[in-house]
């Protein structure tokens, strides 16, 4: 019986449970091993090692252990934006752990599933990592069995459910199981048809993500969000409904003012992401700032207003009725 080390280089499960180390721990465990989170007191046999997030610092301290496994995206990527992706240096999770069901209990968490039913994306788009990563195709890699045992909510991490061949077999899947879902990356609207938005409509949904990246794809993706308005009403009303617009990539600054204006006569709400944050022009923070904050864009929907405003409240006392 071997003694196991974990280690969550993010502290994602601060917020959102890392899924490898869950898996990880569920296999081991399987096999009569003793599995926990690394204390840094004690010796170990293996110690896994997970990071997601490039700029996530590494584990610093010295790790006690036989062997050390280190895994995961953040691992494999470098250089701004984290586009650099060589794939040797990313550790994927041997056959059998990555089709455990995931130990829930490393995080206490008793009533929702998390997982991936597909990996892969058609698209290749050039900020994105998840084409060189995972590959150029959607692929079914997992049924819902896998990893949900009845929970009451399920979170899917799929970059591109939507462009599998899958997608109707899979969506059904979720439509059975009766439980709510989240779709945290952003579904394909250019994807949609007639019956997957009606699929998509009859699911309980609490969160779902839309994308509209491409300023060139605006004759594309506006039939086809004017279909899932037709079809899928609940989720073309919803406030829970975002669409991911990204910024500071091949954009004006007036392209991505048309997209927000274009979703906001749709009534469906944008979501600004920002390529390489750290170091955008201060405009796009401001952008982010006034779209991404529900009660501010809707109280005030024109950007240009808000941005004059803002430069003018510094030098208000802080105890003084702003606009916003």
């Amino acid at each position: 019986m071997a003694k196991i080390g974990l280690i969550d280089i993010d502290g994602a499960g601060k917020s959102f449970p890392n899924l490898a180390t869950m898996k990880i721990s569920a296999h081991h465990k399987s096999q009569g091993d003793t599995v926990e989170w690394y204390d840094g007191l004690s010796h170990y046999d293996i110690v896994y090692a997970s990071k997601v997030f490039s700029f996530t610092p590494d584990y610093s301290q010295h790790i006690n252990a036989d062997s050390i496994i280190r895994g995961g995206t953040g691992y494999a990527l470098h250089g701004p934006g984290g586009l650099d992706f060589n794939q040797n240096e990313d550790k994927p999770l041997p056959y059998e752990i990555e089709h455990s069901m995931p130990d829930y209990s490393l995080y206490n968490i008793h009533d929702t599933a998390y997982g991936f039913l597909t990996r892969g994306c058609p698209r290749g788009c050039h900020f994105c990592i998840v084409g060189k990563k995972e590959g150029l195709k959607s692929i079914k890699v997992a049924d819902l069995n896998e990893f949900w045992s009845g929970q009451r909510n399920i979170i899917l991490n799929d970059p591109n459910i939507l462009a599998s061949k899958d997608r109707e077999n899979l969506l059904i899947q979720l439509l059975q199981s009766n439980a709510t879902i989240e779709f945290n990356q952003g579904l394909d609207i250019r994807m949609i048809t007639p019956e997957i938005a009606k699929l998509l409509n009859s699911l309980k949904l609490s969160k779902v993500h839309f994308a509209w990246d491409r300023y060139q794809d605006k004759d594309t993706v506006l039939p086809k969000f004017e279909m899932l308005a037709k079809y899928a009403p609940r989720i073309a009303k919803s406030h829970n409904t975002l669409v991911y617009t990204i910024t500071n990539f091949d954009t004006t600054l007036e392209q991505d003012l048309d997209r927000i204006y274009t979703l906001q006569k749709l009534n469906i709400r944008p979501y600004v992401m920002i390529y390489d944050k750290p170091n955008a022009p201060k405009i796009y923070k401001t952008l982010q700032q006034w779209c991404n904050s529900y009660a501010v864009y809707a109280k005030c929907p024109d950007f240009n207003q808000y941005n004059k405003h803002k430069h003018l409240q510094p030098s208000q006392p802080t105890n003084q009725t702003s606009l916003f």
